[in-house]
């Protein structure tokens, strides 16, 4: 029987932030969610699949990064080195043997991140909408001269979002995603992979897909478009096709 727990627990992190989590502890690979920017563990997506998950008897883990849902700090805080060592050290200490990330929008580059540099724990990977640098490639490179002088005055800028409340981008998360880029080098990925994206999503867009496609190196990666989807990914038939990504992964 799975050991199901049903209120958020804390994990503190060496960096000293306090992560909140959920996991159920049932057979392995683990199933680890990864949530998108400004997005939490209680999304459509976390609370389906962890469902399935206990359903099946499988270990499942859900987490909010620090300054999402119920983690400490706040959002302006962070930025995407933050965010990857709280998922390391989510992972590190509240799983054991192989994972299978599955990671939504920001999640997808953060589970890039960490199947970058901990191989030996993935057993697979499930991106939807993978946003790989999109600090860079997303938002400095549309910023208007005027929005990066106010960006390098201010320290944050505003921008908004189909998905979400405007929200502020710091200086720091730019500078820092510098840091984190994985589309510049190369990426093997030694691993099932499968990556799902909408044609519908306004956030992320198809060539974003393609792009990671053809730069990582794996063997067995596959892409699915789904005309008409949108970013959220989340109505009946795209969380069955998550679900069937997911299996795919683990039967391979």
């Amino acid at each position: 029987m799975a050991d199901v727990q049903n209120d958020a627990h804390y994990l503190d992190t060496p960096q000293g932030r306090r992560i909140a989590y959920k996991r159920s502890v049932g057979q392995g690979p683990w199933i680890v969610f990864l949530s998108g920017l400004k997005s939490d563990m209680e999304g459509t997506k976390a609370v389906h699949l962890e469902a399935v998950a206990q359903a099946r008897g499988q270990s499942f883990l859900r987490f909010d990064y620090s300054g999402h849902g119920l983690s400490s700090g706040s959002f302006e805080q962070g930025c995407i080195g933050d965010w990857a060592e709280d998922t390391a050290a989510a992972i590190d200490a509240l799983t054991d043997g192989p994972v299978v990330l599955v990671g939504s929008s920001m999640g997808g580059w953060q589970s890039l991140l960490f199947a970058r540099d901990h191989p030996e724990r993935m057993a697979g990977l499930v991106t939807i909408a993978a946003a790989p640098d999109f600090t860079e490639d997303g938002y400095w490179a549309s910023f208007s001269e005027t929005q990066k002088a106010t960006l390098d005055r201010d320290g944050q800028i505003e921008m908004p979002s189909d998905y979400m409340d405007p929200y502020i981008i710091t200086k720091r998360m730019v500078e820092d995603g510098r840091n984190q880029l994985v589309l510049r080098t190369p990426l093997d990925l030694p691993f099932p992979v499968r990556m799902l994206q909408g044609t519908a999503d306004t956030a992320v867009s198809t060539d974003r897909a393609t792009t990671l496609l053809d730069h990582a190196s794996s063997p067995d990666m596959r892409l699915t478009l789904v005309k008409d989807a949108d970013h959220r990914f989340s109505d009946g038939p795209c969380l069955g096709l998550i679900e069937t990504a997911i299996q795919e992964v683990m039967d391979a």
